[in-house]
């Protein structure tokens, strides 16, 4: 049986539903820019879009790798190994490094400096997705994109230690 008809139509409700949600929350509340917030709440919010792009690739990926692939479209676990593997694992350290960046960059920025901030989400987009690429050509690979995306957040949590605290 075919499943995916059915699954278009869920999906197709869904996007009626989200231009709803968008409608109706930029019509009652009105657009607010990123020049109406702060300078650190205006950095913080650009920080954390580019790690949102990433997780909307990887979840993307991972939805498009369900949708058209007979053995996983009700939900089933990767084959491991498999390309949907490496992709689920990169989502999965990729949210627990945006959690983990949520917690610790905003107050490195206050002490640190704002343009910090901006750097350390552009940085962290880019060695996502070197993380990526390197998982799928080779695991070992992936070393590169891990260290270059994790350890500017060690650094500048450990240097906001050392403004606070010294």
């Amino acid at each position: 049986m075919n499943k995916r008809p059915k699954i278009l139509i869920g999906m197709a409700a869904g996007m009626v539903w989200a231009v709803g949600i968008l409608w109706l929350g930029t019509r009652s509340s009105g657009v607010t820019t990123p020049k109406d917030l702060n300078p650190l709440a205006e950095a913080t919010v650009f920080a954390f879009f580019p790690a949102g792009l990433i997780l909307l690739a990887l979840i993307g990926r991972l939805a498009q790798r369900r949708f058209f692939d007979d053995a996983i479209i009700d939900g089933e676990p990767f084959a491991s190994g498999s390309g949907a593997d490496i992709d689920q694992r990169v989502l999965i350290n990729t949210v627990e490094q945006v959690v983990l960046a949520l917690c610790i960059w905003p107050i490195a920025a206050g002490t640190l400096g704002i343009d910090l901030i901006s750097l350390l989400g552009f940085g962290f987009a880019i060695t996502r997705l070197l993380f990526w690429i390197g998982y799928h050509i080779s695991p070992p690979l992936r070393g590169f994109g891990f260290a270059a995306g994790f350890y500017p957040t060690v650094l500048a949590a450990l240097c906001t230690l050392w403004v606070l605290v010294v």
